[in-house]
């Protein structure tokens, strides 16, 4: 079995942010199903969009990409080899 690698603390924060701004998109997506007309609620969406976005760069910048199929892009050699994947953590 391959052994993992350590994690410096940085990654499991970003990871952790991600994570929450992810959720306050969905919740948002949530209400906004039923208020498609919440001025306010689609400007915090936005700036949550925006936000989840900036540390995902960041993220993929430091540690490698996220989403497979296209939507984050690889460095060389291929690194979706590299264990732990952030579903892992």
């Amino acid at each position: 079995m391959d052994k993992q690698k350590q994690l410096p603390e940085s990654y499991y924060q970003l990871l952790e942010q991600i994570q929450a701004i992810d959720f306050v998109l969905v919740d948002l997506t949530l209400y906004l199903d039923t208020h498609p007309d919440d001025m306010q609620a689609i400007e915090q969406f936005n700036q949550a969009a925006y936000q989840s976005k900036q540390l995902k760069k960041q993220f993929e910048h430091h540690f490698g990409p996220l989403d497979q199929f296209g939507k984050s892009y690889s460095s060389y050699p291929f690194d979706w080899k590299d264990a732990p994947w952030p579903w892992q953590v």
